[in-house]
């Protein structure tokens, strides 16, 4: 072993890293494999300051979010993506080697990675077979004598299955374990279906953490921001721990115009139409013969599980179509997560397929 790496620790050692879309990559002019949206605004940038430390919290940029959030100004922390935010809620409320986050999978795998990089155990709780939160045995695994679990993360739209959250049973969950441990909505995709935000029950539940992005609906993946949503006291001990000067200032720059009037119309124009490119999708591949089954609808993807998706998958690769493949996790055999991206994107997918 090299005399340098033997220094890391033991759990970085072993870590198998989250395979972005970057780092997998691939080869292709059609990209949809990463959940990016397939266009971008233009903004305007101020580099008169850019000799000065940023806001810690930038004020015009909290103040748009938790306008647009519908929350308290003092409930919003902004984040260098979503991705920050797992890391910080870990680090703020697990005691390594002690606690643990409960994940329910398939989900994200950055929940897994940063525990991992914490030295956080991880505690599962598989979700049910039609890919919902088996929230009884969520709340059992939280409020069990000895419990260890302090954070439980739920990505609604879940990513890469869809499924959502159910409110009345969510309500339940946050109000068995109020005082035990923390209930996080990862809520990155929520803008494709905002009528099923869990938002407004943060005023309601002290333990209720919300994480939003603006890398999909607000085509911002690049810019690296995000935001935390949650009742004053949380969002107080995050910031005891999240790094002094987060927030660079032209992310803020151009955060802030994506959240004006003008940004936000056009945010809403592009929901509208991928959700129709999804639909047009979905509809579409139903007849397809090498698809047996569509999973849910929810986000700017869908996930889709075919006769051979080895042979999907090739195909797709041959004509340029870069996707993500999904078919080695449990559960989720022959499945691949199509991004949806313009008309004409979608139509090359079908085209693929209809080839086959």
């Amino acid at each position: 072993m090299s005399s340098i790496k033997h220094l890391a620790r033991e759990t970085v050692q072993a870590l198998t890293p989250y395979l972005s879309a970057r780092r997998i990559g691939g080869t292709g002019d059609v990209w949809l494999n990463a959940n990016e949206s397939p266009d971008c605004n233009e903004y305007q940038l101020d580099s008169s300051k850019l000799n000065r430390y940023p806001e810690f919290q930038p004020h015009s940029l909290i103040t748009a979010y938790a306008d647009y959030a519908g929350v308290k100004h003092s409930q919003v922390l902004s984040t260098r993506g979503a991705d920050e935010s797992i890391e910080i809620l870990i680090r703020t409320f697990c005691e390594p080697g002690a606690d643990r986050i409960l994940i329910c999978p398939p989900t994200y795998g950055m929940y897994a990675i940063s525990a991992e990089t914490c030295g956080v155990a991880i505690e599962e709780v598989a979700l049910a077979d039609n890919f919902d939160v088996d929230y009884q045995a969520v709340e059992n695994s939280v409020t069990k004598v000895g419990s260890e679990v302090k954070l439980v993360f739920l990505c609604a739209p879940n990513n890469p299955t869809g499924n959502m959250l159910d409110r009345q049973k969510l309500k339940a969950l946050l109000q068995a374990t109020q005082g035990k441990a923390l209930i996080v909505a990862d809520e990155a995709y929520i803008e494709f279906c905002p009528e099923l935000s869990q938002a407004d029950l943060i005023a309601q539940y002290e333990n209720l953490v919300i994480t939003r992005t603006l890398s999909k609906a607000f085509a911002l993946a690049a810019i690296r921001c995000g935001f935390t949503l949650a009742q004053e006291a949380v969002i107080e001990m995050l910031s005891k721990v999240i790094a002094p000067y987060p927030m660079p200032a032209p992310v803020a720059q151009i955060a802030t115009q994506a959240l004006s009037t003008a940004g936000l119309t056009v945010m809403y124009e592009r929901v509208k139409i991928l959700n129709n490119n999804r639909q047009l999708l979905q509809n579409a591949l139903q007849d397809v013969d090498c698809v047996t089954e569509i999973f849910q609808a929810t986000g700017n993807f869908l996930l889709v599980r075919f006769k051979d998706s080895a042979t999907v998958f090739a195909a797709f690769a041959k004509d340029g179509i870069i996707m993500r493949d999904f078919a080695g996790k449990p559960r989720l055999e022959n499945c691949i997560r199509i991004t949806i991206g313009t008309e004409a994107e979608m139509q090359a997918t079908l085209t693929t397929l209809n080839s086959l």
